[in-house]
């Protein structure tokens, strides 16, 4: 019956060992393989070593991929924290018609991967879009969001931004599930808004916290869509991020090798 047991048990979780193997582990000695080659997808791979890895490392390009994968990141995942907290926070008032709001600012996470939503994006801030039509209504000049490096960056990190519905989610379970009492006695004690949110709230949602930003960076230096569909990486390579960069070097230039 043990024996028996230890089969079943077996039995059960070969799926997922199966899909870990397949899906996980060969892909990633296939492609450690391949970055020894010289693949290009259209002649015969050879075994070139770590001269993919040498060159990668005095390649400017890469190097400015990356930093500008860091900026877009350290841009994005604070204000996304940041926008989250804040609205999980209004969100956890008793209002009237509370679950309307809670869903209304859910909606873009569900939309902010859309192709759609990014070509959208990309309309809103051309120069003769939606926001440069509200800018010259009060007289300025039309604003070159996708032309200029430094603003090209602030629209693809606030395409971000403004998905923070997740994060909102997780932030409005956690204020959830802090104590009233704990609020209340610190309200008879005299203490102020600002010192019951930074010596309650925080401190006993920084789980929640350190989680978000955990979910927040991976997905901020996995990011892609924005870039393609907006800027294609420009201007000059403002926003190619790495997988941007990996994706030109794979489909684009066929060096599936050094990608």
């Amino acid at each position: 019956m043990e024996k028996k047991r230890r089969w079943m048990g077996l039995v059960y979780i070969a799926p997922w060992i199966l899909g870990f193997f397949f899906f996980t582990v060969y892909p990633f000695l296939n492609s450690l393989w391949i970055s020894l080659t010289d693949n290009t997808m259209v002649t015969e791979a050879h075994f070139i070593g770590l001269k993919n890895y040498i060159d990668l490392f005095h390649d400017s390009d890469f190097l400015n991929s990356l930093m500008a994968t860091f900026k877009y990141a350290f841009l994005s995942v604070p204000l996304t924290l940041i926008f989250a907290l804040f609205i999980a926070f209004i969100l956890n008032f008793k209002l009237k018609g509370i679950n309307f709001f809670r869903t209304t600012y859910y909606m873009p996470s569900i939309l902010g991967g859309n192709v759609a939503i990014a070509v959208l994006w990309k309309f809103l801030f051309s120069g003769e879009g939606l926001i440069n039509q509200i800018v010259g209504i009060f007289g300025v000049a039309p604003i070159h969001w996708l032309s200029d490096p430094n603003l090209a960056m602030f629209v693809v990190a606030f395409l971000r931004v403004w998905q923070f519905g997740s994060s909102m989610v997780i932030f409005l379970a956690a204020l959830q599930g802090i104590p009233q009492e704990l609020y209340e006695a610190a309200e008879v004690d005299g203490a102020k808004k600002w010192t019951i949110f930074f010596k309650i709230t925080v401190p006993l949602i920084t789980p929640s916290v350190f989680f978000n930003l955990i979910m927040q960076t991976v997905g901020a230096f996995q990011e892609f869509n924005s870039a393609y569909l907006i800027t294609g990486g420009g201007p000059l390579k403002a926003t190619e991020f790495t997988s941007l960069m990996i994706y030109n070097f794979s489909f684009k230039y066929f060096r599936m090798g050094y990608a």
